[in-house]
């Protein structure tokens, strides 16, 4: 590949709002029943990995999705892709709801929209080639491109980086970071109209990534695709995408454009969440410009949640409204146009220092005071 290796600054121009909806998602459910009993199974419960998603993504843009293992990103991915059945909710594409469409009213449009899997190994045929694993798209929708399928595909792997002769090779021959690059790859030889990527970077190497952010840029400006950008890591986000949704325990709790998310957070576990990225101190000593927050104990259980507000039983600012009033995902005082908070009581828009870390672990907060105790002290 050509592209630089150095993530450029992030683009100013935000294309979202200013375009059309491509997809509309509202209150998308996906519950997986939970068996017991012996010894007749019957349901004793359902896992709600996704509870009421609301979210659009407008012609061209990259719509970001980010939150913690476990909340739902992936699952919310593949329903929009329709390759789970949702338990309830609608999904509209170009106007069109899909939700319940048939796999033949589908058919006109899965060309439109394709996945980035988030696991390379699992996500390839080991018994294809790459020739076959790319080509098989085009092949099953009827594309004969310009040249023939054979050296369009061999186009994509040079574009994705690799080498037009790994044609013939098999997935077992390459490196996970290749492997996902064929699966970019795959996704591309349609060219789509929207691409869910769950995670496309994760398994690169930090060149590699940038390679392939930069690429799929490009791809987003000559082809006009939006994207819906899944991921841990919070920078690359940032780079990518021009509006952010934050996830927890199956509901989206904080959307906006990326210079209100990063930079005037209002959801606590939003400020959490971005306190969590490590900040380098180029001066010895220098006093950290950012908040310190460090939540309690995991994620709840999704298929016993708590009521109310899911983020209260790990929240500094949970009262007994939290309890019995879920918060609505709505635009709060204070907060930019489009940027809506779930939350009673927000936090301030900014992410400078506190004045005391937040510290909700007794046990850490117990252990690093008596390390400090025991830090021996300079004789004179």
């Amino acid at each position: 590949m050509k592209e630089d290796l150095v993530l450029p600054a992030p683009a100013e121009k935000s294309t979202g709002p200013e375009g059309e909806p491509l997809l509309q998602v509202s209150g998308l459910t996906k519950h997986f029943p939970v068996k017991g009993g012996f010894p007749i199974r019957r349901t004793i419960g359902a896992v709600q990995a996704v509870d009421g998603v609301d979210l659009t993504v407008y012609e061209g843009e990259s719509f970001g999705l980010v939150g913690e293992s476990g909340c739902g990103k992936s699952t919310t991915g593949r329903l929009i892709t329709r390759l789970m059945e949702p338990t309830s909710g609608t999904i509209t594409y170009r106007g069109r709801d899909i939700s319940r469409a048939t796999r033949r009213q589908l058919a006109p449009i899965r060309s439109e929209i394709q996945m980035i899997f988030q696991d390379p190994y699992s996500s390839l045929n080991p018994r294809q080639t790459v020739g076959k694993i790319i080509a098989g798209p085009m092949e099953i929708n009827g594309i004969n491109p310009a040249g023939g399928r054979e050296n369009r595909v061999r186009e994509l792997l040079e574009t994705v980086g690799l080498n037009p002769e790994h044609y013939n090779r098999f997935p077992h021959e390459f490196s996970g970071g290749q492997r996902q690059r064929i699966g970019v790859a795959r996704a591309l030889a349609l060219e789509p109209k929207l691409i869910v990527a769950d995670e496309p970077v994760s398994a690169l190497d930090v060149s590699i990534q940038a390679q392939v952010v930069n690429l799929l840029q490009k791809v987003q400006r000559e082809l006009g695709i939006a994207f819906v950008f899944i991921a841990h890591d919070l920078a690359v986000v940032r780079h990518f995408s021009q509006r952010v949704a934050v996830m927890y325990l199956g509901k989206i709790i904080e959307v906006g454009d990326r210079d209100s998310i990063y930079a005037r957070p209002r959801h606590p576990y939003t400020h959490a969440l971005l306190s969590a990225v490590p900040e380098v101190s180029l001066t010895e000593g220098g006093a950290p410009s950012r908040e310190r927050i460090r939540l309690a104990g995991d994620v709840p259980s999704p298929l016993s949640p708590p009521s109310g507000c899911r983020f209260r039983t790990r929240c500094w600012k949970a009262q007994d409204k939290c309890a019995t009033e879920e918060p609505p995902l709505v635009q709060i005082p204070g907060n930019h146009d489009g940027h809506l908070t779930a939350c009673h009581f927000p936090e301030e828009p900014t992410i400078e220092a506190r004045d005391e870390d937040i510290i909700l672990d007794p046990a850490l907060a117990a252990l690093e005071e008596g390390t400090s105790r025991t830090e021996p002290t300079e004789k004179p």
